[in-house]
């Protein structure tokens, strides 16, 4: 049996194999939509979501499969006061597969410990979210036909962004590829990732300002600023609109920028931008139920 927590724990060959068969399902669907006839997926959802969960549900619908779960802590027996272990002990007696998102690190982790079934962290705190890797290599791939030798720019809150932590640690597995790390300074990669980076002999930099970096980059990564993950509203005001992306700022892009964002959008990107051919956000959404598709499978069947 197979978890996914963190996106290292599969090969960077596991993950090509789970990005062509995400392919083949875009390519046609319909010879997918019974694959997964009579299996349940179980949506543990103890902090709000929209894309995550309805794609991980759209996913498993598409291949036949059913979905039960609750979407926020509040609706489980959590809020009575039930353990994380004994929610996923019951709930993998329901289901053959489960797909949790919790807002403390390391909770996927310690649940995939008592579960009797596989474990897809769907998101914990801001440590990690895996899945959205999958679809933002998937988007990558496809947008620019290869995942090596480019130059990817991370702008905005690196610090609690997990879908930032985990596209770092997916992406610096492939050759040739450097990192642009754009934030302000109380919002910059946490230090065991840079480490991590110079440790492995990756090129990175980080700057505070997207202007003087723009011409260089083959994939410009947007982020919001969470006000969930502050402790101080004081220090969110100052900071959520440091960096708003619009047609000027792109005036000095390449041709062919990916421009991503792993939504929801607050107002880090002008609307003005939806409709530049290089904004790839709401294909990247799309991506994402394809790219899950082929986990959901890939872990109920191929790993099995």
């Amino acid at each position: 049996m197979r978890h996914l927590i963190d996106i290292t724990d599969f090969t960077v060959e596991e993950i090509n194999r789970i990005l062509d068969l995400g392919d083949s399902m875009i390519a046609d669907p319909a010879a997918y939509r019974t694959c997964l006839s009579g299996r349940i997926l179980a949506t543990l959802f103890f902090e709000p979501s929209t894309r995550t969960r309805l794609s991980f549900e759209s996913a498993m619908l598409s291949l036949g499969g059913s979905v039960l779960g609750f979407s926020s802590a509040d609706s489980s027996s959590a809020s009575k006061g039930e353990s994380l272990t004994d929610t996923i002990r019951t709930v993998s007696c329901y289901a053959d597969i489960i797909a949790m998102r919790h807002p403390k690190e390391g909770a996927p982790m310690a649940g995939s410990m008592k579960s009797l079934v596989p474990i897809i962290n769907a998101g914990d705190g801001g440590h990690n979210h895996p899945t959205q890797t999958l679809t933002d290599l998937m988007t990558i791939r496809r947008e620019k036909k290869r995942l090596d030798h480019m130059v990817v720019g991370l702008c905005g809150d690196l610090k609690f962004g997990r879908t930032v932590h985990s596209l770092i640690g997916a992406m610096s597995r492939y050759e040739g590829i450097s990192f642009v790390l754009i934030s302000p300074p109380e919002l910059k990669v946490p230090a065991y990732i840079t480490k991590e980076l110079a440790d492995k002999g990756i090129p990175f930099r980080e700057v505070e300002t997207m202007e003087e970096v723009m011409p260089e980059l083959d994939v410009l990564y947007m982020t919001r600023v969470q006000r969930e993950r502050f402790f101080n509203e004081a220090d969110y005001i100052r900071l959520k609109d440091t960096y708003i992306l619009d047609p000027d700022k792109l005036r000095t892009a390449k041709a062919d920028l990916s421009i991503m964002h792993p939504l929801p959008r607050v107002n880090e990107i002008s609307t003005k931008v939806d409709d530049d051919p290089r904004a790839v956000y709401f294909k990247q959404v799309r991506n994402g139920r394809f790219v899950r598709m082929a986990l959901i499978k890939t872990l109920l069947e191929d790993m099995a």
